[in-house]
């Protein structure tokens, strides 16, 4: 069984930084790709970003390109460093992983191709 878990949100300020970290345990796959996703009250699971096994192909939202960084992978730990963080950020995100057999530079945003999530972390950015 293949368990991820989401540390590192909390209270921050507007114009802030965040750093989120996702860890992978259990057997997984011989290539897997991430990504990151948040949920805010009342709204749908929106994707964030997300990385493929090789780490060369990154692909964000618009709404947090330019801001959002996603490196990492389920080997050594997935991240999402969050800077100028906005109100509008505020969020449960959500760290999942997609098994692969040998797509190396598969990415995805959608959401429902990710074949387990990890629990959650709440991230609060205060106005």
């Amino acid at each position: 069984q293949v368990q991820l878990a989401e540390t590192g949100g909390g209270l921050v300020q507007a114009g802030g930084s965040m750093t989120l970290s996702c860890t992978v345990s259990g057997e997984t796959s011989s290539s897997v790709a991430m990504g990151w996703f948040r949920q805010a009250p009342g709204k749908e699971r929106e994707f964030v970003a997300a990385i493929s096994w090789s780490g060369t192909k990154t692909i964000y939202a618009d709404s947090v390109k330019g801001r959002f960084t996603i490196s990492g992978g389920h080997a050594n730990g997935l991240y999402l460093q969050m800077n100028s963080l906005k109100p509008e950020d505020t969020a449960v995100y959500y760290c999942g992983a997609k098994m692969l057999e040998g797509y190396w530079n598969y990415v995805t945003e959608k959401r429902n191709e990710y074949d387990y999530w990890g629990p959650g972390t709440q991230v609060t950015v205060s106005s």
